[in-house]
């Protein structure tokens, strides 16, 4: 699978991390930074991230900042991404299963990374279920307006 990546300063270290789990399950990372400590705005690298989901890009992306809510945020703001902040291995498989996911978000500050390997590596393997779900997410594209 390709995948995108993508982190601010506080997330560096974890998606360094993922990174390395990603390569060694025999994906493709395109990786969009950061690829350094000093301090930078998350919004930049969620955006690039969800735009390369979306245009098709990469298949799936992964994003990491302090706590991964600022990250999920802005990524759902790129329409047709559909970014998901899981904190369990159930909530994992059910933002795939249900909500067809195509983002992650993670906090490398704030979750257990053990646990979060174990959330990615679900993640990646579980199948959205379409049928009932299908009507659902189609309706997550719709402005709200």
């Amino acid at each position: 699978m390709k995948i995108a990546l993508g982190s601010d300063h506080a997330g560096l270290d974890l998606k360094t991390a993922i990174k390395k789990r990603l390569a060694d399950a025999g994906h493709k990372v395109d990786d969009f930074g950061t690829a350094s400590p000093e301090r930078t705005d998350y919004p930049d690298f969620a955006h690039e991230v969800a735009r390369a989901v979306a245009r098709g890009q990469d298949e799936r992306g992964v994003l990491v900042c302090g706590t991964g809510i600022g990250m999920c945020i802005a990524a759902n703001k790129v329409p047709g991404v559909r970014a998901a902040l899981p904190y369990s291995e159930e909530t994992a498989a059910l933002s795939r299963q249900h909500n067809d996911s195509n983002v992650v978000c993670f906090g490398g500050r704030t979750m257990d990374w053990g646990l979060v390997m174990k959330m990615l590596d679900i993640w990646l393997d579980t199948p959205f279920e379409g049928g009932r779900h299908t009507r659902r997410v189609e309706d997550l594209e719709k402005t709200g307006e």
